[in-house]
């Protein structure tokens, strides 16, 4: 019998080619699992930021919806394309794009209607899907309106300010760039749901990447740490001016848990920090 290896969480370096290998193959391994687990809170059509449940309708972080049709915008680390049907079905023209295969298999699953036993009759919303690392945008210098991404790709690669040079050149001149991470300040928290989860336990300054290693110290996972700080620097090193820094509060009617998301959590210290920024 083969028993399958449970991966060994460390903290250690991890360069930008390991960390985005190790992400290709994570997404594409658990893509089935984290739609089947997250697919009914994210929807098939919308456009929430992060676990708190902040809607872009309700947000307007993009601009005003209405301003929206026409606008070409690119989805970072767009997973099964929730957030880019939303923008599609307010008129505009997005692109969606992420690492990984099989999360676009699940956006074409979910935007052709198609399912095991056939589409779904009136079911379809026109996405353009592209597979491609955030690192090396496969598209021409000031081609996009606007770009967006709701937990795709900063948080995983050990290079961010790379990622960040390339949307600002795929962006036109006073386009805005909106990007959710986690919240630099839970790193320093266990990533636990529950009360175990509200006492430091980490240096908030200790920016070793989170990996979790096969039984040959080979990378599944790499997830990357940098501080409110880091993450201004970075935005402005890349042509950005940052115009707005949310930290959505935990709202009354979420009682759910993902992660060391939770309520109890949620209402003490904040999970998710979205960065607004213009292209200078």
């Amino acid at each position: 019998m083969i028993q399958e290896y449970e991966p060994e969480a460390t903290r250690r370096a991890a360069s930008d080619t390991e960390s985005s290998r190790a992400s290709r193959g994570w997404w594409d391994r658990n893509a089935d699992e984290y739609q089947n687990e997250h697919g009914a809170f994210l929807g098939d059509d919308r456009f929430v930021w992060g676990p708190e449940g902040l809607d872009e309708a309700e947000a307007g972080l993009l601009g005003p919806a209405a301003e929206l049709k026409g606008q070409r915008v690119l989805e970072i680390g767009a997973g099964a394309a929730q957030c880019s049907r939303w923008l599609a079905a307010q008129g505009a023209r997005p692109v969606a794009l992420d690492l990984s295969h099989r999360q676009l298999q699940h956006a074409l699953r979910i935007g052709t209607g198609a399912e095991a036993d056939g589409p779904v009759p009136g079911v379809s919303v026109p996405v353009e899907l592209v597979e491609a690392d955030a690192g090396a945008l496969p598209f021409r210098d000031a081609s996009f309106d606007l770009a967006c991404s709701a937990y795709g790709a900063i948080p995983f690669v050990a290079d961010p300010v790379r990622v960040l040079r390339e949307v600002r050149r795929v962006l036109r001149p006073g386009g805005r760039w909106v990007f959710s991470v986690t919240h630099p300040i839970r790193w320093a928290f266990p990533d636990e749901p529950g009360p175990e989860g509200l006492s430091v336990g980490a240096s908030y300054f200790d920016r070793t990447p989170y990996v979790e290693q096969d039984a040959t110290g080979r990378a599944v996972y790499v997830e990357h740490h940098r501080t409110l700080g880091d993450r201004v620097r970075d935005v402005v090193a890349a042509g950005f001016r940052l115009v707005d820094l949310v930290e959505p509060e935990w709202p009354e009617w979420n009682s759910q848990e993902w992660g060391g998301w939770s309520p109890l959590r949620g209402n003490l210290i904040p999970g998710t920090a979205i960065f607004v920024c213009v292209a200078d």
